[in-house]
């Protein structure tokens, strides 16, 4: 007896050690649901009741090829899945609005355990895919949206701080034409209907009321066109964490007033200081064209760069370039800064005199705090009641109705942040599409893993060589 008892040990071992690191993940997450698999577990190590490996006994030979196969791949995708949604996954920078920090092509490692990893809202989808199977598999969702389950972050290392670098799910992406996949859909609503009226955004002298009539105008008009389904495709809505993942910078967090006042942001009425490779779109005049080595060198994307009819260059600047080609006249010269965008920005149904450089200011959402509403500040906190917070919003003889009920205030239930790209006229930010909910944060970049150049071949410097396994806190 006392052999048998030997050769069991090492199993006992594996058992318990597996089970204190699988209990332990479960006091973590929260979910005793969990407990419901330690009889298999049990098995798997001890009784062996559940013949596990059936297949490889089999006398017939394929079957035992097929399954190994199917037991990998199966083992893989668990592992891959549980990876992902706990503790890192893998992302591509997808454009330029975060170079010269992040630059496009970069893979990063982003940390889930740095802000805390979110219990999924649609747990039943294909590892490796955000929302769409690959065309191989004959494309559609990579998702089923039952069950559902309500947001719930697990506990983190740490918040999101101003500054931090972070990966969340694109707020406007709750709604997407599928045959403009990449673009803003509501932008496009109110764009569209503003073109079939012949009319440009209300005037900000308008009363609220007044503007709120004429912009329900505007995206009636847009949302007729792109109702109609040969147009724009289908129109498709999708659950918070399969939305497309963006990057950002975090420059405001909740209950902080954010205001930008000539290209400086201000938080609570204090400057704040500008991320190192901060840039902005100038006008250049080369005399003779940019040099692929010069391009390359200063980090300048032909995503980012265009010519115009006078013959001047437009393209984003770092305050380092600017000085190399002040010091290089023979070079060519920064003519100016380009005017600043100010055309159907965040909120987009409220009429105002603000730009992308001087913006605001806007008060950004805390959990518990409580604000007056009116229709003045309805249009900036509209969304994060009705379609974040999931509330019924109505507006009926000018009063404001919440769930039925007439409302003067509103206790928001969760944090919000405000996230700018460091290429400040070339990022679709918060700027465009408002604050962003902590349901949609996904994680923290920790670092660049590979880096390739769009911009050039395989065997003519498109692989970054100096910015593979690069921490993203050490780029300048």
């Amino acid at each position: 007896m006392k052999p048998e008892r030997k050769s069991q040990s090492p199993q006992w071992v594996a058992f318990s050690v597996v089970t204190v690191l699988y209990l332990l993940f479960l006091f973590w997450v929260g979910s005793w649901w969990g407990l419901l698999v330690l009889p298999f577990i049990f098995d798997l190590y001890i009784t062996h009741k559940i013949n596990w490996g059936w297949w490889r006994t089999s006398p017939n030979s394929l079957v035992r090829f097929a399954m190994s196969w199917v037991d990998a791949i199966v083992f893989a995708l668990v592992a891959i899945y549980f990876i992902n949604q706990f503790f890192f996954q893998n992302f591509v920078i997808p454009s330029s609005s975060l170079e010269k920090t992040l630059l496009t092509g970069d893979y990063l490692l982003v940390s889930k355990v740095s802000y805390g990893p979110r219990i999924p809202n649609t747990p039943l989808t294909m590892p490796l895919t955000q929302h769409n199977l690959p065309a191989i598999l004959g494309g559609g969702k990579s998702y089923i949206e039952w069950p559902k389950w309500d947001y719930r972050r697990v506990k983190g290392l740490g918040q999101v701080e101003v500054g931090d670098i972070v990966v969340f799910n694109y707020p406007s992406g709750d709604t997407v034409a599928t045959n403009f996949p990449n673009q803003d859909f509501y932008n496009m609503v109110y764009t569209t209907g503003a073109q079939v009226l012949g009319v440009d955004e209300p005037s900000a002298s308008l009363s609220p009321e007044r503007q709120r009539e004429t912009y329900s105008l505007i995206y009636a008009a847009g949302r007729s066109v792109l109702g109609k389904e040969s147009a724009v495709g289908e129109i498709i809505s999708r659950p918070v964490d399969r939305r497309e993942n963006y990057v950002k910078r975090c420059v405001g967090k909740a209950g902080q007033t954010l205001q930008i006042k000539n290209n400086r942001i201000y938080l609570d009425g204090k400057p704040q200081a500008d991320p190192e490779n901060v840039q902005y779109v100038h006008s250049v005049r080369f005399k003779q064209p940019p040099t692929v080595d010069f391009l390359k060198e200063n980090r300048i994307t032909v995503e980012d760069l265009s010519r115009n009819s006078e013959g001047l260059f437009s393209m984003p600047l770092t305050q380092s370039v600017k000085n190399k080609l002040k010091s290089l006249p023979e070079l060519g010269e920064v003519v100016a800064k380009e005017p600043s965008y100010g055309q159907w920005l965040f909120p987009l149904n409220m009429a105002k005199n603000w730009t992308v450089s001087d913006y605001g200011p806007v008060w950004i959402p805390k959990k518990g705090a409580k604000i007056a509403l009116n229709l003045s500040n309805l249009p900036i906190y509209e969304r994060c009641i009705a379609v974040y917070e999931n509330n019924r919003l109505e507006v009926r003889d000018a009063q404001i109705y919440i769930n039925g009920k007439l409302a003067y205030e509103y206790t928001f239930k969760m944090d919000y942040f405000w996230m700018m790209g460091d290429n400040r006229d070339c990022s679709s930010d918060s700027r465009f599409w408002g604050f962003v909910p902590e349901d949609h944060i996904v994680g923290k970049p920790l670092f660049v893993w590979l880096s390739l150049d769009p911009d050039y071949g395989l065997f003519d410097g498109k692989i970054r060589w100096n910015r593979t396994f690069k921490w993203v806190a050490d780029i300048k």
